[in-house]
């Protein structure tokens, strides 16, 4: 699946049955439902799943857990908006590579 087919799927009413839970929290956020979102990423335990859990601490504005959950992925505390790193985690779970044709809209 390409990030745009991931940004269309986001008409259906569920998620895209082969998701991972990681994706599926991306999509449940980006459809507006942070519970269902933070639920999906947390059954992920790994690297995916936490870099997911914490782009929703760092949205709901819970910055020391986030914190946590950035250092459980790997990975380096966001400075982007919330809209880049979406996108950003998006690209990297479906394994492309960051391109300057996709918008956020």
């Amino acid at each position: 699946m390409t990030t745009t087919e991931f940004r269309q799927s986001l008409s259906l009413d569920q998620p895209p049955a082969d998701l991972s839970l990681a994706l599926a929290g991306l999509w449940w956020d980006a459809k507006g439902n942070w519970t269902r979102a933070h639920e999906s990423a947390q059954q992920d335990e790994g690297p995916a799943g936490a870099w997911v859990h914490a782009y929703l601490h760092r949205k709901e504005g819970d910055l020391s857990n986030a914190g946590y959950w950035y250092r459980r992925a790997g990975r380096p505390e966001s400075q982007s908006s919330l809209e880049q790193e979406w996108l950003e985690i998006a690209r990297s779970l479906l394994g492309e590579k960051e391109s300057s044709d996709l918008n956020l809209s």
